[in-house]
């Protein structure tokens, strides 16, 4: 399945290279997750919540971000989602990421997910089990002692 469903995104390819040239960082807030995506090493994190007021507003930049590395991506790239919580309107871009992933490894990429979930968290460990059984990339699951501190 080919991604490109969910979120139109128009861009030239210029711009498409430029802004992979440069990193993603977004600090976290009480309501948004802390999000650091590196091209040249082909590593990224969302760690925190993702509770936005308005979703599309939010993720657009990340999913226009990570459209631009997957055209040029590194031969491997290591996504770690370290999520306390998000909810049903961040579900949607999450599904986008994974499945522009799946397309990297169906171009012949690595892709290596890293679902981590908090320690005794049954639900968010099953969101992570659910999303795996949706596109072709092996996760890896770790249960992890964060205790995540809001920010105010």
């Amino acid at each position: 399945m080919k991604s490109g469903v969910f979120f139109k995104i128009n861009f030239d390819i210029g711009l498409l290279l430029r802004i992979v040239m440069e990193k993603l960082e977004l600090q976290a807030t009480a309501k948004t997750p802390f999000v650091s995506f590196n091209g040249e090493t082909g590593k990224m994190i969302i760690q925190g919540r993702s509770i936005p007021d308005n979703a599309d507003e939010y993720w657009q930049p990340i999913l226009q971000w990570f459209y631009a590395y997957s055209t040029e991506p590194k031969n491997t790239t290591t996504f770690i989602f370290d999520m306390e919580y998000f909810n049903i309107s961040s579900s949607k871009p999450v599904l986008f990421l994974l499945h522009k992933m799946n397309d990297l490894i169906e171009s012949g990429f690595e892709v290596n997910i890293e679902w981590r979930y908090p320690q005794g968290d049954e639900e968010m460990l099953e969101t992570g089990n659910d999303y795996s059984c949706m596109v072709k990339i092996p996760f890896k699951f770790v249960e992890s002692e964060n205790n995540f501190e809001l920010a105010v």
